[in-house]
């Protein structure tokens, strides 16, 4: 036998070389990262490859401090969620891992289960960004992961490949999601919503469901709106106008106590008033946070200045845009008996201990959860025998209006910002000085100022998408989404 063809036997006996990247190289060329909450990006890089890389990256990660041999994954109703989560079920069982597949089923249900039962989670759900994008949002067995565990997640050596091979996902287990539901149908009282009348708002909301289940358990007479099988990306901090138009729509034509909706995944609450008049994210908040008798907040510096200026709270900590940062400020905080919960513009509250209340417990859930706060206005209203436009009115008069420019560029985002935190003038010069002078500049997440008229205006690109953000502060609702219109009109000649 030559030397070629000994070359070449032994070359085929050799097995394929394994492609070996860390994850951030798999970020850089796919495109899909790490966001406020989680790694999101197109549907169509979402590949089996990328997907696996994240799910090895999470594991790998997460052996370094717990022991676990079972992860729980569940996807929102995005057509795409239960491809991208039969990947990621592949990836755990290549790792040695039983797959405990929940089916769909709102994010803090998952959370809450993956708490319960002391194992890591995935769950598939790009939010509610639009629909030609996913994500996913990973659970440690004691919570979301932070932004060190993000970091390590980069930094992990992933194998990057596609098997080919057709996976089928587990039965559903349905323990998770029922669990969810128990969980407040046997904590608030009772018939505490008895003769509301509420419609919900279902869109494609993978919550939509569970919260008719639990709002007629507690009483409500429930009438679905607006049901659909195509996804519908619902932006509970930047709310359409044609969601606008419709709660106005349905407020008349039925004649509801409260309209109530969620984002895709159910973790930011959407309340509607009587008028069909939807409420800002911060004063669902901040009236959740008022009922259950919290004390000690955590909570973005983009949400309503009215938190401190109602004295309702003993201390507020104020934070980057993201889950991930409340949740440290609330771990920061977590010293004796507080009561501490942390809530976001958006309207997710997040519990950070647990409450008691005679002899029935709500356990702490630090993760973004809609059905709370839905739940605590609701019953907030009929304890004081009131209409819910009414709730809010012994608040301090601070309003806030928030909205977006789609498809803008990041880089562009950071890079005027960066600018305009350099030289405020240039910025306010945009603006024809409408709104007088700064005095107080605040870049903790984006440009936040503070003018001498007492209105603020925050800047900041999304971190889950393409997308400006602008939110605005000022001492009428008019006002304030004047000011957010007339500011992203200026920005849009940038894009």
């Amino acid at each position: 036998m030559d030397d070629h063809n000994l070359n070449a036997e032994s070359k085929s006996d050799l097995k394929p070389e394994l492609n070996i990247v860390k994850l951030a190289d798999v970020v850089r060329d796919s495109g899909v990262g790490f966001g406020t909450s989680g790694a999101r990006g197109l549907v169509s890089k979402l590949t089996e490859a990328v997907c696996a890389a994240y799910t090895q990256a999470f594991l790998s990660v997460l052996a370094q401090s717990f022991d676990c041999r079972r992860v729980a994954l569940g996807i929102d109703l995005r057509p795409s969620s239960p491809a991208i989560a039969a990947y990621c079920a592949h990836a755990i069982a290549l790792a040695g891992f039983e797959v405990d597949f929940c089916g769909a089923l709102p994010t803090p249900a998952l959370a809450l289960y993956a708490q319960s039962q002391n194992i890591p989670a995935i769950m598939v759900t790009g939010s509610h960004i639009p629909f030609d994008r996913n994500g996913l949002k990973f659970y440690r067995p004691d919570g979301e992961i932070s932004k060190a565990d993000e970091t390590a997640m980069l930094a992990a050596k992933v194998v990057l490949s596609d098997s080919g091979e057709p996976y089928v996902l587990p039965l559903i287990n349905a323990q998770a999601l029922a669990a969810y539901e128990s969980r407040y149908v046997d904590f608030f009282p009772a018939g505490i919503l008895n003769g509301l009348h509420i419609g919900v708002y279902e869109h494609s909301s993978v919550a939509r469901d569970p919260i008719k289940r639990v709002l007629e358990k507690l009483g409500a007479s429930v009438v679905s709106l607006g049901r659909t099988d195509v996804f519908v990306p619902i932006d509970t901090e930047a709310v359409s106008t044609e969601d606008v138009e419709l709660g106005r729509e349905w407020s008349e034509q039925y004649g509801f106590d409260a309209i109530i909706s969620t984002d895709g995944d159910g973790d930011r609450p959407l309340i509607g008033d009587e008028s069909g008049h939807w409420l800002r994210g911060d004063i669902v908040g901040l009236l959740s946070a008022r009922y259950l008798g919290i004390k000690t907040l955590a909570t973005p510096v983009s949400c309503n200045t009215a938190i401190e200026k109602s004295g309702a709270f003993t201390q507020v900590v104020r934070t980057k845009i993201g889950s991930p940062y409340v949740i440290a400020a609330m771990q920061a905080l977590a010293t004796g008996d507080l009561k501490i919960a942390g809530f976001e513009a958006n309207g997710g509250f997040l519990l950070g201990s647990t409450i008691t209340d005679k002899d029935k417990q709500l356990l702490a859930l630090p993760t973004r959860d809609a059905i709370l706060p839905i739940l605590a206005v609701l019953s907030a209203a009929q304890q004081s025998n009131v209409k819910l436009s009414v709730l809010a009115m012994d608040l301090p008069g601070r309003y806030t209006a928030s909205d977006r420019l789609q498809n803008f560029p990041t880089e562009t985002s950071k890079n005027l910002i960066q600018a305009w935190a350099d030289d405020a003038a240039a910025f306010i010069a945009l603006l024809d000085y409408q709104y007088g002078l700064p005095v107080m500049q605040d870049t903790t997440d984006g440009l936040r100022l503070t003018f001498d008229s007492d209105v603020i205006i925050h800047l900041r690109p999304s971190g889950n998408a393409p997308e400006f953000r602008c939110y605005s502060e000022a001492s009428t609702a008019q006002d304030a989404e004047s000011i957010t219109r007339k500011v992203l009109q200026v920005i849009s000649q940038f894009r």
